[in-house]
């Protein structure tokens, strides 16, 4: 996951995904290695964090992560 330490929507995202019991989220801090924001533009087409990737599936940001819980979809992507 892309994300900034102070960012709402990053803390959200990590949340949902650990009462999923997702207990290794890769933390890639933009804000820490800004190289790396330009990295997830390329890899994602979007600026804002978070970015969230599910083994090779982009989720999107949070919203799109709350979405797919919502739809029962969620717990499916994170099995494999």
């Amino acid at each position: 996951m892309y994300m900034t330490e102070w960012c709402p929507y990053c803390r959200r995202a990590e949340q949902l995904l650990k009462s999923k019991g997702v207990k290794d989220i890769e933390r890639i801090r933009v804000d820490l290695e800004p190289e790396r924001r330009q990295e997830m533009m390329e890899k994602s087409g979007r600026r804002t964090v978070p970015q969230i990737w599910i083994g090779e599936v982009h989720v999107g940001g949070y919203d799109d992560l709350a979405a797919l819980d919502r739809a029962g979809k969620l717990d499916a992507l994170l099995a494999g």
